[in-house]
C-alpha cells in the first residue's frame, strides 16, 4: 500500500527478510490491559501485522494511567479499542478479536493458532495456566512478573527454553500500585522479547500462521 506511512518507514530500518517475518507471523496477546495494550503497539510499529486479542474487559477509568486507552474508550471492549488503535497505526493490521476470559476450557483450541504468546494477564492461577499450556502445545511465550509501583528493582530477562519471562520478579500490582514508567517498561521488555523471537528463534513453519502480505 503506497499510503501506509507505517510501511514505508519500516523499510529505512529493517531488511526485507526481517520485514516478510514480521508481517506474516501471527501473536496472541492474552490480556489487554496495562501489559497488553503496550506491547502490542510497539509489536504493530515494529512491522507485526497479525494479532490474536483476548481480553474479557471493558475500559475503565482507572485504566488510562497505564494502558494504551483514552476518554473516548472508557465502557467499550478493550479488545475492540485496541485493534481500533492498531488499524489506526497500520491499516494493514488483521486483529482477530475475542472478548472472552481464558480458563481450560477456552484455551486449548485457541493455542494452535498463534506461534507466539504475549501473557499478559493479571490474575497468577491464569497466567499460570496460559504458559503451562502453551508450552506443552509446542508454542512460544514471552509473560512478564514483576513490575509495580516506583523505583523498584531492576527489570531482568530470563530465557527459559520456548519460554522468556521479564520483569523484576519481586513487585506486585496486589501490593504496589501499577504506574506508567514501570509498566510501559515490563511491557517494552515484552515487545523485545516477542521480536528477538520472532526474528531469530522461531522455525519457518511459524510463519504459515498468518498469510503472506501482499
Amino acid at each position: 500500500m503506497s499510503d501506509n506511512l507505517l510501511r514505508s518507514g519500516l523499510v529505512r530500518y529493517l531488511t526485507p527478510a526481517q520485514l516478510a517475518r514480521l508481517r506474516a507471523v501471527r501473536v496472541g496477546i492474552a490480556g489487554a490491559g496495562g501489559l497488553g495494550s503496550n506491547t502490542a503497539l510497539m509489536l504493530a510499529r515494529s512491522g507485526v501485522e497479525h494479532f490474536l486479542l483476548i481480553d474479557h474487559d471493558v475500559v475503565d477509568a482507572s485504566n488510562l494511567n497505564r494502558q494504551q486507552f483514552w476518554p473516548r474508550h472508557v465502557g467499550r471492549p478493550k479488545v475492540d479499542c485496541l485493534a481500533e488503535l492498531l488499524r489506526e497505526l497500520n491499516p494493514a493490521v488483521d486483529a482477530d478479536c475475542r472478548r472472552l476470559r481464558l480458563d481450560a476450557a477456552s484455551l486449548p483450541p485457541l493455542l494452535p493458532s498463534c506461534p507466539l504468546w504475549v501473557e499478559a494477564l493479571d490474575d497468577p492461577a491464569d497466567k499460570r495456566l496460559l504458559v503451562e499450556q502453551a508450552l506443552l502445545a509446542d508454542r512460544h511465550v514471552v509473560s512478564a512478573s514483576g513490575m509495580g509501583g516506583y523505583n523498584g528493582p531492576p527489570m531482568q530477562q530470563r530465557v527459559l527454553g520456548r519460554l522468556t519471562l521479564v520483569g523484576d520478579f519481586t513487585t506486585d500490582i496486589l501490593s504496589a500500585p501499577p504506574l506508567a514508567p514501570r509498566v510501559t517498561e515490563a511491557a517494552a521488555l515484552l515487545a523485545d522479547a516477542a521480536l528477538t523471537r520472532i526474528l531469530d528463534t522461531l522455525p519457518p513453519a511459524a510463519f504459515s500462521c498468518a498469510p503472506q502480505p501482499a
